[in-house]
This record gives C-alpha cells, structure tokens and sequence, in this order.
C-alpha cells in the first residue's frame, strides 16, 4: 500500500472485515496499479477509490450480501445498499482526512457505481470497475469464492472464463483477466496427464 492512502486505508479497515474484503481489496489495489500503468488514470482518484469501493458491503447483513453478488446471483436492491452506503462511508472517511474536494467528488461518483453502472463516467471509473473484477481472476479468489458460492472450483474457474468478453472495459485488464484464468486453470491438470 502506498504511503499516502495508508489513512485511507486504515479508516477503511473495521468497514472490510466482511466478505474477505481485505483480501479482496489489496489484490484489486494491486491490479488497479497495473491497469493505471497501461491505461492511464489518476492516481488520486483510482487509489483510494479502489480502497474504499466495498466499504458498504459492511452496512448489510451478511446473509444477504451472498445474494447480490456471484453465478447466478443479482439482488441489485442489496448490491446497491453497498454503493450508497459506501460512497457516504468514503465521503465521511476523505472528510476526515481533508482529502482534497475535487477528488473526493470523482471518487464518490465512481463508488456510487461501481457495480450497478455499466458504462464507466471516466478511465478512473473504468480502471476502478476492472480492477474489481479482476480479483475473481486471482489466486486468492479462487481459494474463497468457489467456497462461499458452493461451487466446485473447476466449474467456477469455467465460468469466469466466459465472462471475460462482457466484463471488462479496458484491453488491458481482459489480456490480464485471460492470463490469469489460464494460471488457474492450469492449477487443476494432473501431473501425470490424468486430467
């Protein structure tokens, strides 16, 4: 984590001890990194946006989040409680740390969205979305989503794979998405030739 969001960070922490969401937020930090790499995109915005993008998930209770989020799943009322109350969580968390206005505007916007905005407002929003999605790519992800979704990981690590078209905005995080899901799915061949 970089030096000048750890504030962010650490405010945004007792709101991401549910859904694996610290786990889930450093590994999109870490792709959000990448992605401004290749595409562009201000950090200030990106950064602590990526941070503070599930914040909200904290507001709603735990039985219900599994319905808004994963195969099959799409309870777009519960999955945008944690939009809104995330975008007021991170406007009260940049608030308390003066973050500067402009920025935190563009963050709030991006946050209010997140999930529920299918076309982004900005390559900040774009990375943001992304980068998020990525995470399901990653090693982390496939040892938590398969359980919590009751999914065997093979036909989990499947799935991902045909949404890779339709989920990504940007050409870098699709190539990124593809890379990562060939790791995975070689994870699964038996040495031997068994598989």
């Amino acid at each position: 984590m970089d030096e000048r969001y750890k504030g962010i960070y650490e405010l945004a922490k007792p709101f991401l001890n549910t859904r694996d969401n610290e786990a889930h937020t450093r590994v999109a930090y870490s792709f959000a990194k990448i992605l401004m790499e290749a595409e562009g995109g201000d950090e200030g915005v990106v950064l602590p946006a990526i941070i503070l993008h599930d914040v909200g998930w904290k507001i709603v209770p735990e039985e219900l989040q599994l319905t808004a989020f994963g195969p099959g799943k799409n309870n777009m009322a519960v999955n945008r409680i944690h939009e809104v109350e995330g975008a007021r969580i991170a406007k009260e968390i940049l608030r308390q740390l003066k973050y500067d206005q402009a920025l935190t505007d563009q963050i709030v916007e991006i946050i209010m969205g997140h999930d529920s905005r299918k076309e982004p407002v900005s390559r900040n929003d774009a990375i943001v979305k992304d980068a998020d999605k990525l995470w399901r790519f990653s090693q982390e992800a496939l040892q938590i989503d398969p359980a919590r979704f009751g999914i065997d990981p093979k036909v989990h690590t499947a799935w991902l794979k045909e949404q890779i078209d339709d989920w990504f905005i940007t050409k870098t995080a699709a190539s990124i998405a593809r890379h990562e899901h060939k790791l995975r799915a070689e994870s699964f061949k038996d040495p031997l030739g068994a598989n």
